[in-house]
């Protein structure tokens, strides 16, 4: 079910009902913290004021001063804010954290869920930039919202305080009051909007670079590139540092409104009291604390643009349709025949694509497997491939890809993507067909041997070895091997071959073949030039 393209990007962040509930207390808290730190500064200015007049007013002025409440209402107060707000850091960071976790996986869900031939072509230093740093723009878009009602009560406080100095201060400050949000807002968009959209693309790109160039950092490293690619991040770090330049100018800039009108309001106060100095002092600091309990506010506005411009990024994976997860068949598909062009090939039969390097051989396997949008006319149980759904062509084959990708786990993790339920006899006899059974047997922890996000501390031929047991675990009738023994000496490509060549024969499994290598190609029945698919 598609998500209604009208909305907003922050909506869809919204926080779930476990999120609100701690934001509630998070609220709480920061209303507490707000009150009993303007009563703090308010009620210090009254007993500094008041303790100085009657020091000079003389000994039985001092004696008659009772500060024994004010000292004791001052401590409670200093303790009172204090606990506030460590909880409302705490409450407001636990619900960000919490949030950004919830819409992470909500946005991987929808990744994972898409059909591969139609969904965004995103890379993975792109998706690793939105799915982690853009969605950091959510924490402070939840962790500065207990400040605001805090703010909020603080003003409507400090206004009731600067009441006890007269009615007129009470006026201009609640005037001022008014006034101040929609000045420091509209002054914060104005300086931030442009650079905050520069920084977060910037940052994108940044990030989305060096992902993808960490994932070859052997290559660079080896052909001496380290150069190269510094001079290639020179131009986003330079945009990024020219829009972090601009974003701290306004946050400057603001800064300075905020304390001129923090003085205007605290000398409009101070002119027109009309009660005694201890009054007129509680009066003056009531207001100077309201500006800065609203300067949360402001702080807010100076921030959104960052946080917007964050959240329109995701929003193009927002858009993707909900789709259900793909769930495991209860058992296994029947074997579908396949047509290459003008040739038809009956379930169990073992074919190998032919051609140059760049003729598209890949592109066909992939296609079959579901990866990518068939060029080629292809069909599967008489239904060309754009007709055939993600759950067709993922029950009926298993790909083991060129490039031979695994996850950073452990060997078994690697090997329990393939279908769930998958046991370690099973994952031994798989490895055995591989050729890989003695090599896993000798490292410490077996099966259990963690691997790095490069597959360490396997080789690139063992890489293969290990995606190629996946494919065999995952039981398709139909297996799709690309350049299978690459990266192999003689000796055990050919026990491989044997070995693969037997498996595939006892369990009827049919074969869709790319090899540049002539000795997996014995494993095949039939050869198709891919020139003769790409021309049919």
């Amino acid at each position: 079910m598609s998500r209604p393209a009208s909305s907003h990007p922050v909506e869809l962040a919204r926080p779930t009902a476990p999120v609100r509930r701690v934001l509630r207390l998070g609220t709480l808290s920061a209303v507490v913290a707000a009150l009993s730190g303007l009563l703090l500064l308010g009620v210090s200015g009254w007993f500094l004021t008041g303790a100085a007049i009657a020091g000079a007013s003389g000994l039985l002025a001092v004696q008659a001063f009772n500060y024994l409440i004010p000292s004791a209402a001052i401590r409670l107060l200093a303790i009172l804010r204090t606990v506030s707000r460590y909880g409302e850091r705490m409450l407001s960071h636990k619900a960000a954290l919490t949030a950004m976790a919830d819409l992470r996986s909500r946005l991987f869900r929808l990744l994972a869920a898409q059909d591969t031939r139609r969904a965004p072509d995103v890379s993975a230093g792109e998706a690793s930039a939105r799915l982690i740093g853009d969605i950091e723009s959510l924490e402070d878009l939840i962790v500065r919202q207990p400040t605001r009602p805090g703010s909020l009560a603080a003003a409507l406080a400090g206004v009731a305080l600067a009441a006890l100095s007269g009615w007129l201060p009470a006026l201009l400050l609640a005037g001022l009051l008014v006034v101040f949000p929609f000045a420091v807002t509209a002054l914060s968009r104005r300086l931030t909007a442009a650079p905050a959209r520069a920084a977060a693309e910037a940052l994108g790109e940044l990030r989305a670079r060096y992902v993808d160039m960490a994932q070859a950092r052997a290559e660079i490293a080896a052909y001496g590139l380290v150069e190269t690619v510094l001079d290639e991040l020179a131009e986003p770090i330079a945009r990024l540092d020219a829009a972090r330049r601009s974003l701290f100018r306004a946050e400057a800039g603001v800064a300075a409104f905020q304390l001129l009108y923090g003085a205007l309001a605290a000398i409009a106060v101070l002119a027109t009291a009309s009660s005694g100095p201890a009054l007129a002092a509680l009066g003056l600091l009531a207001a100077t604390a309201a500006i800065e309990a609203l300067a949360a506010i402001s702080r807010t506005a100076l921030r959104q643009a960052r946080v917007e411009e964050g959240l329109r990024r995701l929003e193009s994976l927002l858009d993707l349709a909900e789709q259900p997860l793909p769930a495991a068949p209860s058992e296994p598909p029947l074997a579908a025949p396949l047509r290459l062009g003008t040739h038809d090939f009956a379930p169990g039969s073992h074919i190998a694509l032919l051609g140059t390097s760049g003729s598209g051989k890949t592109l066909a396997l992939e296609a079959l497997a579901g990866l990518r949008a068939s060029t080629a006319p292809i069909s599967v149980d008489g239904a060309p491939l754009a007709e055939c759904t993600e759950d067709t062509l993922r029950g009926q084959f298993a790909l083991s890809a060129q490039d031979a990708p695994l996850l950073a786990g452990s060997i078994a993790d690697n090997l329990r993507l393939a279908r769930p339920g998958i046991t370690e006899d099973a994952m031994r006899a798989a490895l055995t067909i591989t050729c890989l059974d003695e090599r896993i047997a000798r490292l410490p922890a077996g099966l259990d041997t963690m691997l790095g996000e490069d597959g360490a501390p396997l080789s690139g031929g063992e890489r293969k070895r290990l995606s190629l047991a996946r494919a065999l675990l995952a039981g398709r009738p139909w297996l799709l091997l690309d350049e299978p023994t690459e990266g192999l000496d003689g000796a055990t490509e050919r026990e491989l071959v044997r070995r693969l060549g037997e498996w595939l024969q006892s369990t009827g499994t049919g074969l869709v073949l790319v090899s540049h290598r002539p000795h997996p190609l014995s494993l095949a029945q039939h050869s198709l030039p891919i020139e003769a698919l790409t021309r049919a």
